[in-house]
């Protein structure tokens, strides 16, 4: 799962994101568009209208990536499942789902949705490419580029290798026909990471034969699909495990307290380095304030620890990110992902009851994984 990026605003509801490695990729479009591309096409273009050519191609086919992520991500929502947000990032786009389909076919829909908006977006810029291209060689150098580029990402998203679209098409089918979702899901990964290995060999082949650009970038496709491969199937195996086990059955009850009045340096001296313990419920006249973690005090530089009150350093109840007794552990493992954090804590009546810690919950998957149950 990616973290981080830089959010540039909501659109249906989801959140959007450019990861850092975009501004890569975005880099590499441009200058292979101006570089190669329109001198190819245009040659009596200077550089200056190539390069605002190459600026205007680029962001085109970004905001297309973004309307084949959308398009997966509103099926999605139609279907109940909910959508953090979406990511640009060096390999295109990737919507984040916070559950697997319930159905065959909610997963066909979802990964039809976005192959076939790349080939309307590629049909609608090749007709004004056709019908429109007369008007201005600057509209019909871009408008081809982004039809035949459209028309390439759905293809190349079609191929049968999960988490790829055609690899979640095949692994619906195989669903529908064993109604086994995680056996579904390790046929397809599997060919996922065989497409993943075709693509590195062939990149080592460009490499033998002097085409190291292109041979490089079939190479890191290649182990990106690999790893995905593995990684999605590993998260479909998680979630099984996990399914119909609540926070309830693994928290830790026992949450020592201490009072907002402590220092940094009285709670580390006195509590944390004597009983180990790595995080405390703060709590004045039998009220919960909020959660004071290794992560909160690393955060006040060393020299403070003296100054700085608990209080002053610890995370406020109505900002942390907590669960209830009841919530399902694959909630909370993704809540721990998602925010970096080590344990989270399980609330009821505006108080922490108890706590569910990282180490707790690998053990339970181990257990369990090693049981065959």
């Amino acid at each position: 799962m990616l973290r981080g990026g830089i959010p540039i605003g909501r659109l249906f509801g989801i959140s959007l994101r450019l990861n850092y490695s975009w501004f890569i990729v975005f880099v590499l479009v441009t200058w292979v568009l101006v570089a190669d591309y329109f001198p190819s096409v245009f040659p009596g273009w200077s550089l200056g209208i190539s390069l605002v050519a190459g600026i205007v191609t680029s962001l085109l086919f970004f905001a297309s990536v973004l309307a084949h992520e959308m398009m997966h991500s509103l099926v999605a929502q139609a279907s109940g499942i909910k959508i953090d947000n979406i990511t640009l990032f060096i390999f295109g786009g990737v919507s984040q789902m916070t559950e697997e389909p319930k159905k065959p076919k909610d997963e066909l829909k979802i990964a039809l949705a976005g192959p076939l908006t790349s080939l309307l977006i590629g049909a609608i810029c090749w007709g004004i490419w056709y019908y429109l291209g007369h008007l201005s060689d600057f509209l019909t150098a871009i408008a081809f580029w982004l039809g035949m580029i459209n028309i390439f990402l759905a293809g190349f998203n079609l191929i049968p290798g999960f988490p790829l679209d055609g690899g979640r098409v095949l692994r619906s089918i195989l669903w529908w026909r064993n109604q086994n979702l995680r056996r579904a899901t390790r046929t397809a990964s599997n060919i996922g990471r065989g497409v993943g290995y075709l693509f590195i060999f062939g990149g080592i082949f460009f490499i033998f034969r002097g085409m190291w650009f292109n041979g490089l970038w079939l190479i890191l496709i290649g182990w990106f699909l690999e790893n995905a491969a593995v990684g999605s199937y590993r998260q479909v195996a998680l979630q099984e495990i996990l399914q119909g086990h609540t926070a309830n059955e693994i928290m830790t009850q026992d949450c020592p307290s201490v009072s907002p009045e402590l220092t940094i340096e009285q709670l580390v001296n006195q509590h944390i380095l004597i009983t180990g313990t790595r995080c405390f419920a703060v709590v004045t006249d039998s009220r919960t304030m909020g959660l004071i973690t290794l992560k909160n005090l690393n955060a006040v530089p060393r020299e403070l620890w003296n100054a700085r009150r608990v209080e002053e350093a610890m995370t406020p109840l109505d900002k942390m990110k907590a669960v209830t007794r009841d919530e399902d552990l694959a909630t909370v493992m993704r809540i721990m992902a998602d925010e970096d954090i080590n344990q989270v804590p399980v609330v009821e009546d505006s108080s922490i009851i108890g706590m569910v810690a990282r180490d707790s919950l690998i053990s339970f998957i181990s257990v369990r994984a090693e049981l065959g149950i």
